[in-house]
């Protein structure tokens, strides 16, 4: 699709929200910025209505397919603020295209990677206040894909609105970077192969609750799902991909339908290739898993995801049993890998593999007309 030029509504000083005052208590997903962007899909006239306005509420038909259908699809990526006070953005194009496989996944019209990245540099820039300058804190960004049209059947959508907004965030788990413990879930499964397990939608977070809710009962911070047939295989936490440093060997379940293939997945088996650690995308079980804690050949456990970039386990329990990992402290390499992407987020590591984009010398408003 051919460039859009994104009309934007500033917010007069009457609708202006208010920012944090403190930036070390804001969490995460609870503050929201003056604007956000929105355009529109029809099938006579394409993507339209194309504009950056005020924080409203979204005005939707009752009927509207996505509601009744789940027709609906998300992306999470964030803006940095860092070196020399910059404004970065981290290998925006990947959730560009996870969108886009999501979307297909589920039979929706989705914009292309270009019209992508000038909407959230767009909205991003407008809202460039709002970047916070604490280096524990980012810009959360949050693409969002609904079928709009009213119609009380099921088929895929004529009419979509896809939108944007952002917001500060600190951080995801209340622990912070220090360990969590998860709880293994041998009963609820979260996909199988066929399904919706590897497209970013509502519905597999929506099914994941039920788990989550049982786990932060028993006390722990997160689930960690097994396959679903034979329930046995490792395959990913509830908001993050799953890693293993066993032996000389750093393990992640492999890409196989039932699996979000994330972004930050991704550039940690990319950044251990470049330091010369065995990455091996392979099946592992959970009594591999168990079992080789036990024992202490089990060096570290982490898990990665936009949100908490790298999040290191302290502990699992499964069936009953609690076993702790490497004493409950952060292991090394995820320790060096969050370090060193935390850098490389904010322009502080040279970029030898491209993945960074520094925009804060852009102006909105000549991104907005597609002359970047």
């Amino acid at each position: 699709m051919p460039r859009q030029r994104i009309v934007i509504h500033r917010a007069r000083a009457d609708q202006a929200r208010a920012k944090p005052t403190d930036y070390s208590t804001i969490g995460f997903g609870r503050w929201f910025t003056d604007h956000f962007f929105a355009t529109e899909f029809d099938r006579e006239n394409g993507w339209h209505l194309t504009r950056i306005e005020p924080w409203r509420l979204l005005q939707i038909d009752a009927a509207a397919i996505c509601l009744h259908y789940g027709q609906e699809v998300f992306e999470g990526l964030k803006a940095y603020r860092g070196k020399d006070g910059g404004i970065y953005l981290f290998r925006w194009r990947k959730n560009a295209a996870r969108l886009r496989s999501s979307a297909k996944r589920l039979m929706m019209e989705c914009v292309d990677e270009e019209f992508f990245g000038q909407a959230v540099k767009s909205l991003v820039l407008l809202e460039r206040d709002w970047v916070p300058a604490d280096p524990e804190c980012s810009l959360y960004i949050r693409p969002t894909l609904i079928a709009t049209d009213p119609f009380l059947g099921v088929r895929p959508g004529d009419e979509y609105a896809f939108y944007i907004i952002v917001g500060p965030v600190g951080a995801y788990y209340p622990e912070g970077f220090n360990p969590i413990s998860i709880w293994v879930s041998d009963e609820d499964v979260r996909a199988v192969r066929g399904g919706l397990g590897e497209a970013k939608t509502a519905a597999n977070y929506a099914h994941s609750l039920c788990a989550q809710q049982k786990a932060r009962q028993l006390g722990y911070t997160q689930v960690l799902w097994l396959d679903a047939i034979e329930h046995r295989w490792v395959e990913e936490v509830g908001t993050m991909n799953i890693f293993f440093r066993l032996r000389d060997e750093v393990i992640t379940p492999p890409l196989a339908g039932t699996i979000l293939p994330g972004v930050t997945r991704d550039s940690v088996i990319a950044i251990c290739k470049r330091w010369g650690l065995t990455v091996t995308e392979r099946m592992i079980s959970i009594d591999e898993v168990m079992e080789t804690i036990a024992s202490g050949e089990m060096q570290e456990v982490f898990g990665t995801g936009t949100a908490a970039v790298i999040s290191p386990v302290g502990a699992l329990s499964y069936k009953g049993e609690e076993v702790a990992i490497g004493g409950r402290r952060t292991g090394e390499l995820g320790a060096r890998l969050y370090g060193y992407i935390a850098r490389l987020q904010r322009g502080e590591e040279p970029d030898e593999l491209g993945w960074v984009e520094r925009i804060d010398e852009l102006d909105a408003e000549q991104v907005a007309r597609g002359e970047e």
